[in-house]
Parts: structure tokens; sequence; C-alpha cells
């Protein structure tokens, strides 16, 4: 059966205190609602994302990373139900499943949301709610069920009863639809409340009344369902990505040394025997070969493919690069936007000068196999260094250098005499 999402992204976000609209947010350098999109992708055929707050920034990252997702703008926003219907042209005559999360839960996961679907159709549901289970829940909404375990309806902590706040199982805030029976519930919402706004839990009455069945998944693992709506929350949604990641890696055969200090994004591949030292720092997509050394205090920005035993020491920083077996770079250095052979040496203190900061331009370096490049030099792109070149230190290069040459741009050395002595008696 084929299944769409929507996907509710139109918040301003008030408590972030910030110009980006919430779920541009990043967790190591993917934006929130990339985690949501990236967990659907193999799961749905297309996906609506309800935009609003800053709609033409959110615009740009889904429609400019994602071919099967489009946005679809909500003005005015009148509330969850709202945002929903706003998809329900798209969607007219649509068949299948329809998925609806919001756009800032980053640590949902795609298992967990199959785990979901399946259930969903297992119990022949026609409309399906994730909910969880927390030993203190308060604030949310309860999860009251039938005698038969279905969904009865969900209420709201300040509306419950001594028996029902005791309850733990809440709403996590993800649906799944049988569209073609639940479609019409989007036209038929009330506002007729304190804040005048269509609310997405409404359907569940409506799907009761119309005699659906409706039910609750419990997702095994409550943290998935964490939101973030401010800085703390986005600081301790890294910290479980951070511990989560970790683990991953490391039962795959990865060392990490202090997992505690090492920061790895999600969109990163590490092969076995690998080491990753303290204190680095891991953003963006990444792929990282065998018996690598990564760190101390290394930054790898994103676009990177490392392949095996490559050693990036420490305070080595490389964005977009593709760096080629048995290479070194050990200490202090920049590689950016570069090509690096195998069995390549890169001296302390090299940088890979890729940027022009008139034409907005950034331009490529190429270091081919055996290259040699002494510390302190700076390599001005666009700029290739040929097979076996050596590259004196403290050297600029701005010309590309033939094979087995050795370039050097210092000035000779000089030395005068007593000099010191000479300034002393003045």
């Amino acid at each position: 059966m084929e299944i769409k999402s929507v996907i509710m992204a139109a918040g301003k976000g008030t408590r972030m205190k910030s110009q980006t609209p919430k779920v541009l947010h990043e967790i190591f350098g993917k934006p929130l609602l990339g985690y949501i999109l990236d967990n659907v992708k193999n799961i749905t055929s297309e996906n609506f994302v309800i935009v609003g707050h800053c709609a033409e920034q959110v615009k740009n990252f889904v429609e400019g990373n994602y071919a099967n997702a489009q946005t679809i703008l909500q003005s005015p926003q009148l509330g969850t139900g709202h945002a929903v219907s706003m998809a329900c042209p798209m969607l007219k005559d649509f068949k299948g499943l329809v998925l609806i999360l919001n756009g800032d839960i980053p640590l949902i996961t795609e298992e967990t949301l199959k785990k979901f679907i399946e259930f969903h159709k297992g119990e022949n549901s026609d409309l399906t709610i994730m909910s969880a289970i927390f030993d203190n829940p308060s604030g949310l909404g309860r999860i009251i069920r039938e005698t038969d375990n279905t969904l009865k309806c969900i209420v709201e902590e300040k509306d419950t009863t001594p028996e029902q706040k005791a309850i733990k199982e809440i709403n996590v805030g993800i649906y799944c639809l049988d569209w073609a029976k639940v479609q019409p519930a989007f036209s038929q919402l009330s506002n007729n409340n304190a804040q005048g706004e269509y609310y997405l839990t409404d359907i569940i009455e409506w799907g009761k009344k119309h005699g659906l069945k409706v039910n609750a998944y419990i997702m095994e693992n409550n943290e998935e369902s964490f939101g973030i709506n401010s800085r703390l929350h986005l600081a301790e949604a890294t910290k479980i990505m951070q511990k989560r990641i970790n683990e991953k890696h490391m039962i795959n055969g990865v060392t990490i040394v202090d997992p505690a200090t090492t920061y790895i994004s999600a969109d990163t591949e590490i092969g076995q025997d690998t080491v990753i030292y303290p204190a680095t720092y891991i953003e963006g997509r990444n792929i990282i070969g065998k018996n690598c050394k990564i760190g101390p205090c290394a930054h790898l920005r994103g676009g990177v493919e490392i392949a095996d035993n490559v050693k990036i020491g420490n305070f080595v920083e490389v964005k977009k690069s593709k760096i080629n077996s048995n290479t070194n770079a050990g200490h202090l250095s920049y590689i950016g936007d570069s090509e690096v052979g195998a069995h390549v040496n890169i001296g302390a203190g090299t940088i890979t000068a890729n940027y022009n900061p008139l034409t907005k331009e950034k331009s490529k370096t190429v270091l081919k196999d055996n290259v040699k490049v002494g510390s302190n030099t700076v390599l001005v792109a666009p700029v290739t260094v040929e097979e076996g070149a050596n590259i004196g230190a403290l050297s600029v290069i701005t010309k590309n250098v033939p094979e087995w040459a050795l370039a050097l741009t210092r000035s000779p050395m000089r030395v005068i005499v007593d000099w010191v002595k000479n300034q002393m008696k003045q």
C-alpha cells in the first residue's frame, strides 16, 4: 500500500528565541526537519511539508535537498488540524496511508515508524496514533483506552479525573491514517475552543463517531518522542543522539576513546578498526574507511570521503574533500575542497586556500599520490601538485607543480652574526 506523509513545520518556535525557524535549527550540521525527512524517505513515496513562519527558508531547504518532498503554505496558521487540511487538495484522490508527523522530533527512527505502520496494518486500523509511556507524564495529554484496548480518546491533563491523571501513557503526536476514510474529517473539524483553532486530536472523536477503528501504538523507546521547543531541548536531544550514534559505531567495530567528548553525525559511515580520539566533532555526510585514526580535536565538516589507513590528527579540519589510503595529515591543518591521493604526507600548519572572498568562489586543490607537503605551506587553489612532488616548508604554492619536482617559495636564510649583542649595546 502506498504511503505518503504530511509533516508540520509551520510554527515559529517562540521559545527558541531565534530568527531561524525552529525546524531549521541543527544537530550535527543537519536541520531538525532533515532528520524527519530522512527517516521517512524509505517509507513514503511523497512528502508534504506544511510551512508558515519563514516559509521561504524552509521551502528552500526542503526542495533543495529532497526530490520527493514539496512544501505547502499554511497562512494564516489556525492549528494542527488546519495544517493537515492544507494538504487535502494534493491528496484528494489518494487511497493509501498518510503518516502525520511534527518537524521537530529528530530522535524518531525509521525502524519505529515502520513498526508503527505494521501495527496499523496488522490491527486493520483506520486511524492509529503513536503513544509513549512515561513515569512522570506531568503536563501531557493522557491516552484513554476502551475495554478492548482500542483508543477511546485523549484527555488533556487539566481535564483529567484523578484516575485518568494516574495514567502514564501519553500522545506523541504521530498519526497513521487510512486516508480515504479519514480525509472527510478535515472539512468537518470545529474551532469552537478558547484558541479558536482546529485541533488534529479532534479527528479521534470524529473517527469514533463515524465507526472507524481507532488504535494507539506504544513506542518501545520513549526518548524518540522528544520534541524540540527550546535551546535546552536542542542540547538535550544532541546528547541523546550523540550517545545513540556512538554506541552504534562501537558495536560495529569502531573504537571511540572518549564517547562523552566525541560527536558524530547520523550520516557518517565509519569502517571497522578505526579509532576516534577525544574532542572530535564530525558533522554532515561523510565516509571514513577502515583502520583510520581521527583526532584528537579533529573537525570533519561534511562531504568528506576518507579511505583506509588514513590519519587525520589533532586540530585538523577537513571539509568537502576526498583523501585516499595511507595518507597522513597529522597536525594543525585545513583541507577544504580538495582531492588528496594515496601515501601523501601533509605537514603541520598546511592550509588549502580554497575561497576567493571577491568572487565568493571556492576552488579545488589536488595532491596526487606520494606528494609530500612541508610544514606551514599554503596551497592557493585552483592548484594541482602532481605525483611524487615535494613542497618545501613555508612555501606559498600558486602554480601547478610537476611530478617528482621540488617546489620552494621561501627566501634564502640570512644569519647576522652578533646582531643581538650589538642591539643590547645601544
